[in-house]
């Protein structure tokens, strides 16, 4: 499973001469908590690069009001690039985690930019094929594995984004207090909920399963998790014994 697909973003890869012609083609703007950077099936064609802060990716379910986590976008990532460059609707929305601050280049500009310079093709392409392959690996997730299996998964990996966040071997804790890692502060049950396309019962009936039998404690907008080992064994399509109720 994985929100967040490369190690290395757009703007750490690009080179300073395309990074000087980017911010001369841009222009800045801010975004409020829950506010949208992009909307699902809207016809615009920009294509944001976020300077702070995280957004989700995320896309409408056949279950009324529900959404399907898609990804996690952070500093330095690009958004919205495929409807600059292949002229379709927007396949996603993106909604701010928190506040958010990037840079919007029009469509035209864009393209424009991307054909001139081929490192930034070349870059592009490397992005598209990773997020796919990523993309291909969550279809496999959803169909394999239970809820539990991936709730499991989800809480490991956002444990690993709060310690590569924080530059800290971390303490196994994923709720944070929002200094080092704002996502894990603001990602509440329904959002675990959404990124393992699960309903919010579910999720709450697998947290309680696990904190019965040791592996998580939770609180309020926090969860910590105890046993490694036995939500490694679940991510992977495991099973471990569970009192009985």
């Amino acid at each position: 499973m994985a929100l967040v697909v490369q190690d290395r973003t757009f703007l750490d890869v690009l080179g300073a001469e395309a990074r000087k012609d980017l911010l001369r083609i841009s222009a800045e703007r801010t975004f409020r908590t829950d506010e949208h950077l992009l909307l699902e099936q809207d016809d615009s064609s920009h294509v944001l690069v976020l300077l702070e802060g995280w957004a989700v990716v995320s896309t409408a379910t056949d279950r009324s009001s529900a959404r399907l986590i898609l990804a996690l976008r952070r500093r330095g990532e690009l958004v919205g690039e495929m409807a600059a460059l292949g002229g379709i609707a927007r396949s996603a929305s993106v909604t701010a985690l928190g506040p958010v601050r990037a840079l919007v280049v029009p469509g035209a500009r864009f393209r424009a930019f991307a054909g001139r310079d081929p490192e930034v093709s070349a870059l592009l392409m490397a992005q598209l094929v990773s997020r796919l392959r990523t993309a291909d690996e969550e279809r496999r997730t959803l169909a394999s594995l239970t809820v539990i299996q991936r709730v499991a998964g989800r809480l490991l990996e956002l444990e690993e984004l709060q310690r590569a966040a924080s530059g800290s071997a971390g303490t196994g804790d994923t709720g944070g207090t929002g200094d080092a890692f704002p996502v894990l502060a603001q990602f509440a049950q329904h959002d675990l909920a959404d990124a393992v396309g699960a309903t919010r019962e579910a999720v709450a009936k697998s947290l309680r399963l696990l904190r019965t039998a040791g592996v998580v404690r939770t609180r309020p907008r926090r969860i910590e998790l105890i046993d490694h080992d036995a939500l490694r064994l679940l991510a992977a399509g495991g099973n471990i014994g569970f009192p009985a109720p």
